[in-house]
């Protein structure tokens, strides 16, 4: 059973994957009060789906970018489990979790998006490729009209979209340059997208023989 947690930004999310099946998924807003809220949230949850902490198997974790506090308090709570119960820790990147909440297929690119502060966001295009949203380009810390200016092409936007956000796109929108906003269920970056995503690169690591672990990112 693998337990992924998600800090890195205002939202706190949580999930239980055995590795066929999603069994529990949880998001909610935290305001910032992740370290109150997330312990006493993943005792709950275990409670809830009838597990015990010593079985856990594996944990993941979104490594950001993202909050430098938030992320901190994920990673570490992740990593002591993962200690604890000599399991292995998997980190995904934050921007590759919000690109795969996104149904996949033509020729769009996607632009994954994380707050901040300040107006900022750090972004990523993606291309839908051998059945899934690879990166094709490198991350980088932008705000709204710089991101809308940037668009080459038609994209799909996805991710963290506060409401200057939604403004300046639809903005450009009606100048006519070619942005699709995601819908707002696909723009919720879902731990339980993260826990499917940690499943696979600890696939893809065993093949290897070995188990990555990776630093997080932080803005």
């Amino acid at each position: 059973m693998l337990l992924a947690l998600d800090t890195a930004t205002r939202q706190l999310g949580l999930a239980l994957h055995d590795g066929a099946a999603l069994i529990l998924e949880q998001t909610w807003p935290s305001d910032n009060q992740h370290n109150v809220q997330l312990a006493s949230a993943v005792a709950a949850a275990l409670e809830r789906c009838k597990i015990t902490p010593s079985s856990l198997t594996a944990f993941a974790v979104a490594i950001g970018p993202g909050s430098f506090t938030g992320l901190r308090i994920g990673v570490a709570a992740a990593k002591g489990m993962a200690m604890a119960n000599h399991a292995p820790l998997i980190g995904v990147n934050s921007l590759d979790i919000a690109a795969a909440g996104v149904p996949g297929g033509g020729s769009n690119a996607l632009v994954a998006c994380v707050a901040a502060g300040r107006g900022r966001v750090v972004v990523r295009s993606y291309s839908w490729r051998k059945g899934e949203w690879r990166p094709r380009s490198d991350m980088r810390l932008t705000d709204w009209i710089g991101l809308a200016s940037s668009i080459d092409g038609s994209a799909i936007i996805t991710g963290d979209i506060d409401a200057a956000g939604l403004e300046t796109l639809a903005d450009a929108q009606r100048q006519g340059i070619p942005i699709t906003i995601a819908p707002a269920g696909y723009r919720l970056r879902r731990a339980g997208i993260l826990a499917e995503l940690a499943w696979a690169q600890r696939a893809r690591s065993l093949l290897r023989g070995s188990t990555r672990r990776r630093l997080s990112r932080y803005t």
